[in-house]
């Protein structure tokens, strides 16, 4: 049967209701930290799910349980106990009629866990749990970083090959199991902070990406598809069958240490001042950085309908030339810190050379002096170092009989990694470049907040549905931090018919 849609007001009329009865007497009692986690699901309208998922009911059989409340249930049990499992938590709304009620059931009378994971299937737009099969070849360790560093990719020139396939193929979106929760995430989460302004200018929308481990087992799970071991043959190159097709060994940079899992790449708004989260998306955990950003802020562009991206904030493990290419095919600035390869000056056409950091080195070997940017003929001007109020030069050995010194300019079009638009020596590049971490604190926030790394699933679908509610709670918290004062009232409101 299909379910019905229950307006938001009907939940909030029947928490004020459940509410009345159960805790207006004095029989149970609310305590301080009971009343934010009332707010933010008071404010969290989610009945635009029931709409969204109601052509994957059938139109015969019993009336299903609400999905409105079955995923409020969920982004509780995340705001609450986290760290336990769905069937505990099923116990944890049995055993506190609190949790039952804000979710939107009456005491007692509350969903199984069958029924919790029915609704997930539901959320996940295709027949299979995983995008690949179980049944693969050996999978093996990739190379390790050196000391600090991201694991090298394992095959040369793999970034630029990508890149320039995603530039040629932009325009042709493929569906993703997963586009049915960031299509609800988009209109019912990211729109009402946007509403809000809590992610920042909309129309010219700043992005920071990065990449995080998560570990979902100790070691990769398989059993093999021959009888080799019994014959005495320790290693062979028959396929295995994996648990988590998805998952593989990967190089943890930050800890320098092998870890099985995924390699989660999140796109969070550079420029809110709660570190909200845009778009994440799972990849192997052997994944490079850079690769991994290739493919999510393609899928990210093709999908995010709300505003326009102006500018991305990357680290260095982004620094790549076709990734810049990438970025200003699509009209949007990069601010990517240098990756320097080497410590040698790059030589031009004339004595000028070029420091590893991309400033111009005076034949003294000074670096330059950043003079501007001439935005008709869309370059950099740079001018002598020892030059002092402008017209007097204090170079011993001057290399120019200019008035005003040496000058030399350079055009973000000759090579934008080494000259962006914006100097990475200026003040403006060091203002907006700072934001960068915020996606640092939003991964944060997902694996210590919310213990993402606590789900223990199997599936990479079970994975997203987690990953998807960590980021709904994200959002209401910043919600609720928004309109604090608003809600203040909120006891007088559901306590005024009892006094």
């Amino acid at each position: 049967m299909k379910p019905v849609v229950i307006p938001h007001e009907t939940y909030q009329e029947f928490v004020i209701e459940q509410l009345q009865l159960y805790y207006a007497g004095g029989m149970l009692v609310l305590v301080n930290k009971d009343w934010p986690l009332i707010a933010k699901l008071w404010i969290t309208d989610l009945s635009e799910i029931t709409t969204l998922l109601q052509d994957g009911y059938s139109a015969r059989g019993p009336a299903p349980r609400d999905p409105a409340s079955m995923l409020r249930s969920f982004l509780l049990f995340l705001l609450t106990k986290p760290e336990i499992g769905i069937t505990a938590w099923v116990d944890e709304l049995h055993q506190v009629p609190l949790y039952a009620m804000l979710s939107g059931f009456e005491p007692g009378d509350v969903p199984g866990v069958g029924t919790f994971y029915d609704f997930f299937a539901r959320l996940w737009a295709a027949s299979e749990k995983n995008f690949k099969p179980h049944k693969q070849r050996r999978k093996r360790k990739p190379k390790k970083g050196k000391k600090g560093e991201k694991a090298p990719t394992t095959t040369p020139g793999r970034i630029k090959r990508l890149a320039n396939w995603m530039m040629r193929h932009m325009d042709k979106q493929k569906d993703l199991p997963m586009d049915r929760l960031f299509c609800f995430f988009q209109s019912q989460f990211l729109a009402v902070s946007a509403r809000l302004g809590l992610l920042g200018d909309i129309g010219t929308l700043g992005i920071a990406g990065d990449g995080t481990p998560v570990v979902t087992a100790a070691y990769p799970r398989s059993k093999p598809t021959c009888n080799c071991h019994a014959q005495g043959l320790a290693k062979c190159n028959h396929p295995r069958i994996y648990s988590q097709p998805d998952c593989d060994t990967g190089w943890d940079s930050a800890r320098e240490r092998y870890f099985n899992g995924y390699h989660l790449y999140t796109l969070t708004a550079a420029n809110s001042p709660h570190d909200l989260p845009l778009y994440p998306r799972l990849h192997p955990a052997s994944r490079h950085d850079a690769v991994s950003f290739v493919v999510s802020s393609v899928e990210f562009s093709q999908r995010f309908t709300l505003g326009m991206v102006d500018k991305i904030l990357l680290d260095a493990a982004h620094d790549a030339g076709s990734i810049y290419d990438l970025l200003i095919h699509q009209n949007i600035e990069p601010f990517i810190d240098l990756n320097v390869r080497g410590k040698k000056n790059l030589e031009t056409n004339c004595d000028i050379r070029i420091s590893p950091e991309g400033i111009p080195v005076c034949p003294a070997g000074k670096e330059m002096k950043h003079y501007g940017f001439d935005h008709s003929q869309k370059r950099h001007k740079w001018i002598c170092p020892l030059m002092k109020k402008r017209t007097i030069n204090t170079c011993k050995k001057p290399c120019s009989t200019a008035k005003y010194g040496r000058t030399f300019h350079t055009c973000s079009k000759d090579n934008p990694r080494l000259f962006p638009k914006t100097p990475r020596d200026s003040e403006k590049w060091k203002l907006i470049y700072k934001r960068r971490t915020t996606v640092e604190r939003t991964n944060k926030r997902e694996k210590i907040d919310y213990k993402l790394e606590s789900g223990r699933h199997r599936s990479t679908k079970m994975w997203y549905v987690r990953i998807y509610g960590i980021m709904m709670c994200q959002h209401m918290d910043a919600w609720y931090s928004h309109q604090k004062e608003d809600l203040k009232n909120l006891k007088q409101l559901v306590f005024h018919k009892a006094a």
